[in-house]
């Protein structure tokens, strides 16, 4: 079962009564200011901020990405600031040993974790989202045909989902798990257990028919992340920064207990329309194995067969229909 409101989570956070939750999975802005009211209306008109509009590879139209290399050290400043704010507020609501995972990005992702240190969360390994998209590897701007054997940056070919837990209060994990069926994750099988990489390939067109969200991340691999979170298979899940809700679809697919915020109205009004008909997606699959055939084979990991799913799967393009922007900060900003 899934409840979901249109909220502010800094706001709603404070109003919770303690040990509401037992898990937390959300996709919120990276760098904070890549949805302020300003750049988020230079997304949608298409000239330039942070948001860097990509030439076409193939034919097939790239989709926007934030340059995070562009942060001055005041609004990398901010950004953990944020952070840890949010991590503050969302302590108490969880119970002892709950785990908090974090969609990141690889050169922001020590903002993060510093700043949840900071809240009082213990700083557990990363899960690795494997696939093959279209961030880094490019020339110099403006100067490509000048050093054309010469990348700003690696190719990106993953992103970090960032894991905290919420200490323990029983001596062991062991009688942590008895008392509040948390402190460790669920394993895919009792042979096997989850890996820190999965791969995941790009969201299937499928699905985005479905959310027509610029950040919409598959089932495959929300269904590994959600599942993994509740190791008893017992307790609820929630998400702050809900945006098109994949993460509570896929709370829905598993058969979990979930709550979603999202500030937005629109995103807010997607959600409501997109969580039962992904949930309603792949209905033999649920989290449980990382070898699943969805939208084409991903028992394997090869760039080359990475990179034609990628152009395959291009996204449709970023529609947003005119509303009031959200204000400039974590607290108003939503994403996926």
């Amino acid at each position: 079962m899934h409840r979901i409101e249109q909220a502010n989570c800094f706001e709603w956070l404070k109003e919770q009564p303690a040990n509401s939750f037992h898990a937390v999975c959300t996709d919120p802005p990276y760098g904070v200011l890549e949805f302020s009211e300003k750049e988020l209306a230079k997304l949608r008109t298409g000239r330039g901020g942070v948001w860097r509009l990509p030439p076409k590879v193939g034919g097939s139209q790239r989709d926007p990405l934030p340059r995070f290399t562009i942060l001055t050290e005041t609004q990398k400043e901010q950004l953990r600031d944020c952070f840890c704010d949010w991590g503050r507020l969302l302590m108490p609501v969880l119970v002892p040993g709950a785990h908090v995972c974090v969609a990141g990005h690889p050169i922001l992702q020590h903002l993060v974790q510093s700043a949840m240190v900071l809240a009082g969360f213990e700083v557990r390994p990363a899960i690795v989202r494997l696939y093959y998209g279209f961030r880094g590897g490019d020339r110099p701007k403006n100067a490509e045909s000048e050093f054309p054997e010469v990348c700003v940056s690696p190719k990106g070919a993953y992103e970090p989902w960032m894991l905290f837990r919420k200490p323990i209060r029983e001596k062991t994990v062991a009688e942590n798990l008895r008392k509040w069926k948390t402190g460790a994750l669920r394993r895919l099988a009792a042979d096997k257990p989850l890996p820190d990489a999965i791969p995941s390939g790009r969201t299937p067109k499928r699905e985005e028919a479905i959310a027509n969200h610029p950040c919409l991340k598959p089932q495959h691999f929300m269904r590994i992340l959600v599942r993994t979170l509740l190791p008893l298979g017992a307790g609820a899940i929630l998400d702050p920064f809900m945006g098109a809700g994949s993460t509570i679809a896929a709370a829905e697919a598993v058969d979990y207990d979930s709550v979603g915020l999202e500030l937005d109205a629109e995103y807010f009004a997607m959600a409501e329309n997109a969580i039962p008909r992904l949930a309603a997606l792949y209905p033999g699959f649920h989290g449980q194995a990382i070898e699943v055939e969805l939208n084409g084979h991903v028992e394997h990991f090869e760039t080359e067969s990475q990179l034609g799913l990628a152009l395959a799967e291009s996204q449709t393009p970023y529609r947003v229909e005119r509303h009031a922007a959200p204000k400039s900060s974590l607290k108003t900003s939503h994403r996926r």
